[in-house]
C-alpha cells in the first residue's frame, strides 16, 4: 500500500482483492478475543446488577479475556469467529482490495508524486462505506454471538451458530434487521477505514523517506501500530454506540443511544474499553499489514518496461 514509486511489479485486481481477504481473515483469526472482550467492556453498563455501587464483572481487557474463560471456557473467546472470517472476507477484501484503485482513481491516470492525503482519507472513506454496506449481516451476527455469554444463567440461548443466527433474525425479525445499526455501522468503518488505511499509507510512505529505512517488516510494523492508533482514536465513540445498538434493542436510533449512553454513563464510556480496542485494533492492524505486504508478493506480476 503507497510506497509502490518506480516498480515494475502489477498486483490484477482479483490478486489484490484476494490477498486482502486472505489477510484480513488471518488477522480476524488471531485477535477476536480481544474484540470478544472489547463488546462485553462496551456492552457492560454500570450498576448492572441494580445496585449503583455494583462492581463491574468485567475489568480491564485481560482481566475480561480471563473472566469469559472461566466462565464459559477457552471456545467462547472465539465467539462470532465464523461471521467473523465471513465478514473480513467480504469486508476486508472489499475495503483494503478497492483503496488503491478507488485511490489512484481520485487522482487521475495522469497523476505523478505523492498522493495528497485528502484524497487517501477520500479514498478511505468510500471503500468502508461500500465494503460495510454489502457486509453488515456479518457484522450484526457476529456481535449478536459475542453478546450471547452475558445471558443470566438458566436464560436459553438464541442462537446454536452463524447460520442459525441468520436464519433466526430473519425469521422472527425479517430480512432487513440484518442490516439493523448499518447508519452507525457505515460511519464508524468509513471512519476507522480512512484512519486506518490513510494513516498507513501516509506513515509508510514518510518513514521510507527517512534515510536507513527500507519497504521492509520493520517499516510495515511501524506503520501498522500508527494505523491502530489513529483508527481507535477516531473511531472508538461511534464504535461504542454501535456494539450497543447491535447488542441491545432498546435504542431508537444512534442519537438516542449517544444521548442515554452519554446522560447514563458520562462521556468517558465512549472511550470504554479503549485499552482492548487499541490492543485489538492496534494488533489487527499490525498482523493485517504485514501479512498483506507478504501475501501480496505472491499475486504480483513483473511487467517489462
Amino acid at each position: 500500500m503507497g510506497g509502490d514509486h518506480g516498480s515494475k511489479a502489477e498486483i490484477s485486481f482479483g490478486g489484490r482483492l484476494a490477498s486482502s481477504a486472505i489477510a484480513a481473515c488471518f488477522a480476524e483469526l488471531c485477535t477476536i478475543p480481544l474484540d470478544t472482550a472489547k463488546v462485553r467492556l462496551q456492552l457492560q453498563k454500570k450498576g448492572a446488577s441494580g445496585d449503583g455501587f455494583a462492581i463491574p464483572k468485567y475489568r480491564g481487557m485481560l482481566g475480561t479475556v480471563a473472566t469469559i474463560a472461566r466462565e464459559e471456557g477457552m471456545a467462547a473467546l472465539w465467539k462470532g469467529i465464523v461471521p467473523g472470517l465471513h465478514r473480513q472476507c467480504i469486508f476486508g477484501g472489499l475495503r483494503i482490495g478497492l483503496y488503491e484503485p478507488v485511490r489512484n482513481f481520485y487522482v487521475g491516470d495522469n497523476f505523478v508524486g505523492d498522493v495528497p492525503l485528502s484524497k487517501k482519507i477520500l479514498a478511505g472513506l468510500t471503500t468502508g462505506a461500500l465494503g460495510i454496506i454489502v457486509a453488515n449481516p456479518t457484522d450484526l451476527v457476529k456481535v449478536r454471538l459475542q453478546a450471547e455469554g452475558k445471558l443470566p444463567p438458566g436464560v436459553p440461548k438464541r442462537y446454536s451458530g452463524a447460520l442459525s443466527a441468520y436464519s433466526t433474525i430473519v425469521r422472527q425479525e425479517g430480512l432487513a434487521a440484518l442490516w439493523t445499526g448499518v447508519g452507525p455501522n457505515i460511519a464508524r468503518n468509513a471512519i476507522i477505514n480512512a484512519a486506518e488505511l490513510a494513516s498507513y499509507d501516509q506513515i509508510k510512505e514518510t518513514i521510507l523517506k527517512l534515510p536507513g529505512f527500507s519497504d521492509n517488516v520493520f517499516t510495515h510494523l511501524l506503520a501498522g501500530l500508527g494505523a491502530g492508533f489513529f483508527a481507535v482514536c477516531i473511531g472508538s465513540p461511534v464504535d461504542v454506540v454501535k456494539s450497543r445498538m447491535m447488542g441491545d434493542s432498546a435504542y431508537k436510533n444512534t442519537l438516542d443511544c449517544f444521548v442515554k449512553t452519554f446522560k447514563n454513563d458520562g462521556p468517558l464510556a465512549f472511550y470504554k474499553g479503549f485499552i482492548p480496542n487499541f490492543g485489538r485494533l492496534g494488533s489487527w492492524n499490525v498482523i493485517m499489514f504485514l501479512t498483506l505486504e507478504q501475501v501480496k508478493k505472491i499475486f504480483v506480476r513483473e511487467t517489462p518496461n
